[in-house]
């Protein structure tokens, strides 16, 4: 096996089983490896350290896999680790009102790069590493085998596939092609999931805990969804009693998926405003029309892919929060999120502090929202806790 040598002073990260090696801790390599390649890495005394995936393209060198000298990283070892991610999350799908879930999550689960979805018979596939990639004809056959779908769909057009040296792509893994919607249910509400088409591998299960949450919070209100999609926050406020609805998203296929969700549910449309629109310029045009909202959702996506980005994304954060706090009632509230796992919580805290502040007005927070067990974080990657989120009261 290629062996790679870590620089002296890099052990910590490699000690307390962070997945990661950059590539600047890397001291030299032994061989000529390809990319995707296992090998092992050693110290800086030829001690062994731990064995991992190798890609000289991407700036984490190695996305390590196991620390125990004696493990024979195999086919044998794959299936393990897949059926022990999938049977982890049972409990979640054993039930009548849901049937979509994440069943692998990347690093969490000892796969990094790896990502698998399940929409009610079918499966949504991310490969984002080299190394998954070459793995992939066991993966689909260890899939197939354990959960018989309908279908195995490759999501994989993540621009992060770029850095590993691979191309994109959205296809047809295994089955037959999956149908335009998909209709799941999550807390017994149906949605029509478009794999092919909609944005990540189709849905968003990440917010599945925290749109059941929120949604007690919107009886009798007047409610305002931004960055709607196809009507997650939206679809479990109608359904709570919610006075009024609007969502806006600036994709029209979101719009009329969301469309089509509520007449799934069987939903009164007449509650219901649906607005392809820019969110912000959205919201610049309510304050100019002095419309106002008991409760606003603003649940955007990535702005900060990488900490250098963090600033510029704070001030996206700030400004988008700040505009949202004017378009508030009295004591209305606030459902704010960030998916930028560079953003820890008390930073962004400090930048809806920031956009009370701005605003003129006075924040509480009454509720922190987080990812949903099928999304664990692992004790030695805490970069895995991407989605965070909060509910204000503003006044």
């Amino acid at each position: 096996m290629i062996k790679v040598i870590l620089k002296k002073g890099k052990e910590k990260a490699v000690l307390q089983r962070h997945p990661w090696v950059f590539s600047g801790a890397i001291e030299a390599v032994k061989g000529k490896p390809v990319n995707g390649d296992i090998v092992r890495l050693v110290n800086a005394k030829g001690d062994f350290m731990a064995y991992g995936f190798y890609n000289d393209q991407s700036r984490v060198a190695l996305r390590l896999l196991e620390w125990d000298e004696q493990v024979i990283i195999d086919e044998v070892w794959l299936r393990d680790k897949i059926r022990t991610a999938v049977a982890a999350r049972m409990q979640l799908l054993n039930t009548d009102d849901t049937n979509a879930c994440r069943l692998i999550f990347s690093e969490a689960d000892y796969l990094p790069g790896l990502i698998v979805d399940k929409y009610a018979d079918h499966l949504a596939v991310q490969v984002l590493t080299s190394g998954i990639e070459r793995l992939m004809p066991v993966v689909i056959d260890e899939l197939q085998t354990l959960l018989q779908p309908k279908s195995i769909f490759d999501k994989s057009d993540a621009s992060s596939r770029l850095h590993e040296g691979l191309e994109t792509n959205n296809k047809l893994l295994w089955g037959t092609l999956p149908p335009d919607l998909i209709e799941v249910k999550e807390n017994a509400v149906v949605y029509g999931i478009n794999i092919a088409e909609g944005q990540k591998s189709g849905f968003y299960c990440d917010q599945r805990e925290n749109r059941h949450i929120l949604a007690r919070y919107a009886t009798g209100k007047k409610v305002l969804d931004c960055f709607s999609y196809t009507g997650g926050f939206t679809l479990n406020c109608i359904k709570h009693g919610a006075a009024s609805v609007t969502s806006v998203d600036s994709s029209a296929l979101a719009i009329e998926t969301l469309t089509e969700n509520i007449r799934l549910n069987g939903f009164n449309q007449a509650k219901h405003t649906a607005i392809k629109a820019d969110v912000n310029s959205q919201l610049r045009r309510f304050k100019e029309d002095g419309e106002k909202f008991d409760v606003i959702i603003l649940d955007p996506p990535k702005f900060a892919p990488s900490r250098s980005a963090l600033d510029r994304a704070s001030r996206a954060y700030k400004d988008l929060n700040r505009v949202g706090m004017l378009l508030l009632n009295k004591g209305g509230l606030l459902a704010t999120f960030s998916c930028s796992g560079a953003m820890d919580m008390e930073t962004f805290k400090q930048v809806l502090a920031w956009a009370a502040l701005d605003a003129g007005k006075q924040v509480q927070f009454i509720y922190q929202f987080c990812q949903p067990e099928d999304h664990p974080v692992r004790s030695s990657f805490p970069e895995g806790e991407y989605l965070k989120g909060l509910l204000c009261r503003v006044f």
